[in-house]
């Protein structure tokens, strides 16, 4: 079955408000109501809230990691996929929930870009969140519908010049993963092209693979297995270094675009003021959940890994989104994007 495929699956199989029970596989009190003091963490269900569509990537992510984190805390955990507004409206519930531990966000390299992106945001990242650790760097593809002209990357880089009134570059929506990288895509190339913005990944996907749409850029553990099985054109891997899964794709760098590198890095969020012991214990679990070889396995097969356990934690978490706040505001400051 192809990555289109499951990702429908996924969401045929979704409750009408996104929620999926992940069972621990150890026994506990998971199903209590009311909540203890944090020396008794976890004594009630933990919400992972998704704030993006099930079965895409961010939401994949999460599933993998949600059941052997439950196991090591002893409890449940119920993923809950609220959309909208590019990530902002999920990440907006977690910044005014209760600071118990028990509703925690699952983001991407979205949380970084937001405060540049939107001129009303209703939370401020380092200030309104504790940082539980980071969880994966996922790397991105160039891809094209498998009938598009240009068959390498330089190619692709003189048609969309030579093109740009009428190419199309397609995008989950502003301020997810894909949108941030066509924005480095067009300002590597210095063209400006016609964008096509969906509501969400899969959608986006499936218009490239049927041809819809001419090119876009996103996540390997979206498009591994479309390239896999010859259903879109692929140019080239954002990342420094090759991706194992896909040993035969080049890199930007060895394509003639070192400027288009950039990875789609995951991390897990409480809200301010939780107590810090609590932190710690998900930190921990999120460690053990690391270093499950069927994680690692998961990841692998989608062209990623568990981040090193020392990234796992809420120091090297919150230095790494001081830095990614910077650097993603110049970015979107000079490509002029901004959302009301």
């Amino acid at each position: 079955m192809g990555t289109t495929s499951r990702y429908r699956a996924a969401a045929r199989m979704s409750t009408a408000i996104g929620l999926v029970m992940l069972l621990a596989a150890c026994s506990g009190n998971g199903g209590a109501t009311g909540g203890g003091d944090s020396g008794d963490y976890p004594d009630q269900n933990i919400t992972f809230v998704v704030p993006f569509s099930a079965g895409g990537p961010t939401d994949t992510v999460t599933r993998m990691i949600a059941e052997p984190m439950a196991a090591k805390l002893g409890g449940k955990v119920v993923v809950q996929n609220v959309e909208g507004a590019g990530g902002t409206v999920g990440a907006g519930e977690v910044a005014q929930a209760e600071p118990d531990g028990y509703t925690v966000l699952m983001h991407h390299i979205g949380m970084s870009t937001a405060p540049a992106l939107y001129q009303k945001l209703g939370y401020k990242p380092l200030e309104d969140f504790e940082m539980v650790g980071l969880v994966t760097e996922v790397p991105m593809t160039v891809v094209a519908r498998k009938d598009f002209a240009p068959t390498t990357l330089q190619e692709l880089v003189t048609y969309v010049k030579a093109n740009a009134n009428k190419v199309t570059l397609a995008n989950a929506g502003i301020g997810a993963a894909s949108h941030l990288c066509g924005l480095l895509f067009q300002t590597a190339t210095g063209v400006k092209l016609q964008e096509v913005p969906y509501q969400g990944t899969g959608p986006a996907l499936t218009d490239l693979v049927g041809g819809q749409v001419d090119f876009m850029c996103d996540q390997t553990t979206n498009t591994s297995g479309q390239i896999a099985a010859g259903e879109v054109k692929a140019y080239a891997v954002t990342t420094p270094e090759r991706v194992k899964s896909l040993p035969d794709l080049p890199t930007t760098a060895e394509a003639g675009l070192p400027q288009l590198t950039v990875s789609v890095w995951h991390g897990l969020y409480v809200p301010a003021g939780t107590p810090p012991e609590v932190v710690q214990k998900l930190s921990e679990a999120l460690k053990v959940a690391l270093a499950d070889q069927k994680v690692i396995d998961q990841m692998a097969k989608l062209g990623t890994a568990p981040v090193p356990a020392e990234a796992a934690t809420p120091q090297a978490h919150r230095t790494k989104l001081e830095e990614q706040l910077g650097t993603w505001a110049k970015v979107i400051a000079d490509a002029g994007v901004k959302v009301s």
